[in-house]
Formats: C-alpha cells, sequence, structure tokens
C-alpha cells in the first residue's frame, strides 16, 4: 500500500429529508403508525348506526299494524256495501296509472244500519284523478237539480240514494252526466264527525264570515235556542272539531251575505273533505294509526279496498293543488207541487267537460248564484 493513502475512503452523511422508506415486511416505527379512532368515538358511531336501524324497524312494524287495523275496518266497509252497487260500477285498472272517476255520497244519519241508504243524500261529489299529469278535479252536484231517476221518473238527485241507494244513485249520476263511475265511497255524516274528533280535528281555511240559519241548536233547552241567532263562523284559518266542522260544511243560508247557497255549500263540503285527507296523511295520525286505523274506516261503505284507499292518499299526495279545479253544476230555481227544486241547466255540459279537462275551467258568471263552473284551486 502506498504511502499516505488510507485504506478506506470517507463519506460525509447527511440527513435526508422525509420519511426514510422502510424494506417490505418491516412494520414502521409506533411514531409512524397512523393513530388509531379513539374507542369513544366508535361506540357513538356505532349508537347511531344501531339507533337509525331500530328507527327504521320501528317504523316499518308500526306502519305495519296501523295497516292492518286500517284494512279490517275496510274489509267491513266491503260488506257494507250492497252487492246491486258493486254491479253499477266500471272496471279500472290501477289508481297509480289510470284516471278514476270516484262518486262520494254523504248522507245525514238516520239510513238502514251499514247500508247508506233509505234516506235521501245530503250531498254528492264527484272526484277525478289524473295520476299522470298530478293533478285532481272535484264536481259537487247540488241535492235539489230535478233529473230523471231510472224508475222513477223526474226527481230530486237526492232521492234516489232513498229510492234503491248506491246502486240507484250510481245509476243515476252516469246516467245524468255521461261519465263513468268507477268507484263509490258512502260517507256517514254523523260517523263522519266522530271520524274528525279521532283526528284531533281538522284546520279550514274559512274565506268570508257566516252567520248561519237557526239548525242543529247546540243548547239544550227551547229558551236558549229561541235567543241564539245562529252558528258563526270567522274568517280565517282554523281548527275545527267533528261537530263544527260538519255544521259548517252544512250551512245553505249565510245571513252575512246572501250570495251563499246550496251550490256554495258544496264548495265548504269540498274544502272540509280535502282538511280530513290531510289530517289522515299526517306523520301524526301515522304514530296513532294502530290504534284509530279501524275507526277510520267506521263512517264509510265502499267498494275500494284498503290498498285502494292508500293508493289514493298517494295520488292525492302527489297532485299539484295549483292544477287542480273545483266544479259545480246549476240550474235555475224553480218550485215543483210546492218543492223547491232546480232545473238543470244546459251549461251543465260545459261544466262537465271542464271537469274531464276537455275545456279551460271558466267561474261561474258574476251575480249568477245558481250557475255551474269551475275555479282552480290557489296553489
Amino acid at each position: 500500500m502506498a504511502e499516505g493513502v488510507k485504506p478506506y475512503r470517507r463519506y460525509r452523511g447527511g440527513r435526508v429529508k422525509g420519511r426514510v422508506p422502510l424494506d417490505r415486511g418491516k412494520r414502521a416505527a409506533p411514531s409512524q403508525q397512523k393513530p388509531a379512532a379513539p374507542k369513544g368515538r366508535r361506540r357513538w358511531w356505532r349508537w347511531v348506526v344501531l339507533g337509525l336501524v331500530g328507527l327504521l324497524v320501528f317504523l316499518v312494524v308500526w306502519g305495519v299494524l296501523g295497516y292492518l287495523s286500517f284494512a279490517g275496518g275496510v274489509e267491513k266497509a266491503n260488506e257494507r256495501l250492497p252487492q246491486r252497487a258493486y254491479a253499477q260500477l266500471e272496471e279500472h285498472g290501477s289508481l297509480l296509472s289510470d284516471p278514476a272517476t270516484i262518486l262520494v255520497i254523504g248522507t245525514d244519519g238516520g239510513s238502514a244500519p251499514g247500508r247508506g241508504d233509505s234516506n235521501r243524500s245530503d250531498s254528492l261529489l264527484l272526484l277525478r284523478t289524473d295520476p299522470e299529469r298530478h293533478r285532481l278535479s272535484y264536481l259537487s252536484i247540488p241535492r235539489d237539480l230535478r233529473v230523471d231517476v231510472p224508475g222513477y221518473g223526474s226527481e230530486k238527485i237526492n232521492a234516489a240514494n232513498q229510492f234503491g241507494g248506491p246502486a240507484l244513485t250510481i245509476q243515476t249520476v252516469r246516467q245524468f252526466t255521461g261519465l263513468p263511475i268507477h268507484h263509490v265511497v258512502v260517507l256517514d255524516f254523523d260517523g263522519f264527525k266522530e271520524l274528525i274528533d279521532a283526528l284531533g280535528g281538522v284546520e279550514v281555511d274559512v274565506p268570508k264570515p257566516i252567520l248561519s240559519n237557526k239548525f242543529d241548536c247546540p243548547y239544550k233547552t227551547a229558551a236558549e235556542c229561541s235567543q241564539w241567532e245562529g252558528w258563526r263562523f270567522a274568517k280565517g284559518t282554523q281548527t275545527m272539531n267533528g261537530k263544527r266542522a260538519l255544521v259548517y260544511s252544512r250551512i245553505r243560508t249565510n245571513k252575512l251575505d246572501p250570495s251563499d247557497n246550496d251550490l256554495s255549500r258544496g264548495g265548504r263540503q269540498q274544502e272540509v273533505a280535502a282538511a280530513v285527507g290531510d289530517q289522515i296523511a299526517s306523520f301524526g295520525t301515522f304514530l296513532r294509526l294502530p290504534f284509530i286505523g279501524d275507526s277510520l274506516a267506521a263512517p264509510l261503505v265502499t267498494d275500494m279496498s284498503a290498498g285502494d284507499l292508500v293508493k289514493l292518499g298517494w295520488v292525492r299526495f302527489r297532485a299539484d293543488s295549483g292544477r287542480s279545479i273545483h266544479c259545480r253544476l246549476g240550474g235555475e230555481p224553480a218550485s215543483i207541487g210546492g218543492e223547491s227544486v232546480l232545473l238543470p241547466s244546459e251549461e251543465n255540459l260545459e261544466v262537465v267537460a271542464m271537469f274531464m279537462r276537455r275545456s279551460a275551467p271558466q267561474p261561474p258568471p258574476k251575480g249568477a248564484l245558481y250557475q255551474g263552473g269551475c275555479r282552480r284551486q290557489p296553489g
């Protein structure tokens, strides 16, 4: 070895910037491992997931129990409808996809138990669903309208229920309007009052103040009733119990507005019916459904199954309120044999066309108290 030459080389080391690469198979030093989530945090997320799953299971089970309770009541409502009424209904597809026309017959009590006939109907309403276009149409038929009742000649249209129950009413309405009837619902107003109370009341927007004539006096003594002026309803949105909602829907005379009559009463009935539908579809009703499901169908007589009514509720929920219309048939007031009646007007054909959306809706002429027409619902 040469003199002065060292047997090794000397290298200057330096600190390398960044993470020092590790050989495969070797674990990182504790200081380089990712810190584990605290046990408390893992438990917190676990409880959240378990809580959400539990809530979902509860809602499903509660919904099934509520539906079974409701279905039991609807089954009884199906049995109360006479078979001859089923025979008058047109075949129909699914309520979720096909338009349907539903006849709602309101009775004022005193009918044969569970049949909805043997008395004159207090109100008649046609509901037309259009699920594809998300719109609904309502058509009120005045009970004093004089029409041809098959087998009985010219009578008030509400007499059809007295003569032949829902079957003859369906036949009469179909013949007069020319519309197919796919489903029928007979609603007992006495039971309707109890239904509203079971729901905890309904919220109704009263468009103008009302002072009714004297009927259904709320007092027990004749002296108190003689001093009583009538039912009062203030303008504005208010919660009504079953009694007040039923009275509101049946008012025929408003002392504060002479333009109110039996035809405008049909609009109030539509409002109350819509309010009941809103309340039935509310979350509060869902929570009580297993307990009140059976009573929801108690005032009904219908051909519709529980599944059909649920589908109808879904169609109504999806409907655009701004595209819904409220119609009424009209006529000329007259007296025949000392009985006040409405003689059908030619404009009713146009109203039916509006109801079916074959023409644009037009409101009743101003100042024409008994003429028909259609109004769009604000939305």
